[in-house]
This record gives C-alpha cells, sequence and structure tokens, in this order.
C-alpha cells in the first residue's frame, strides 16, 4: 500500500488534496471527465498551497525521500 510508505504529513496533505477534491465535486456536482479532472487539480492545488505554506514557514521541506515503513522497521527492531 503507498500510505505505507508515506510519513505525518505526506498522509496529512494526500488526505487534504482528496478531502478538497471530494468536497468540490459534491457541491458543484460535477459531470464528465474535463470538469472532474479539473475538480482534481484545484484539489491538488489547495493540498499543494497548504504544504507550500508550511515549508516556508518551517524553512525545510515536509516530503520525505525516505522509504517511511521501513524507517519505521528499522525503530521496531532496535
Amino acid at each position: 500500500n503507498l500510505r505505507d510508505h508515506m510519513d505525518d504529513f505526506e498522509l496529512i496533505f494526500a488526505m487534504l488534496g482528496e478531502r478538497s477534491t471530494t468536497e468540490i465535486h459534491r457541491t458543484e456536482d460535477s459531470e464528465g471527465l474535463p470538469k472532474l479532472k479539473s475538480d482534481a487539480k484545484a484539489g491538488g492545488d489547495i493540498a499543494g498551497g497548504a504544504r507550500k505554506k508550511l515549508e516556508k514557514r518551517l524553512g525545510h521541506s515536509v516530503v520525505s525521500k525516505h522509504n517511511f515503513k521501513k524507517l519505521k522497521e528499522k525503530r521496531r527492531l532496535r
């Protein structure tokens, strides 16, 4: 599962994008692939904007290059 390889912030921003997209779709009662694609882009832009704003405030990236599942397993082994 892809989510097994994500850390907390990555999960939070992915969920924000998904939930934003769903709410936009429900609010606008979107039909058809072009409109649904537009809704998905808008949801992704919302999550991406939030991530960039947090990274600017923190001064570093919140996206990890590491495999989170492997990091969790290493911690358990100790």
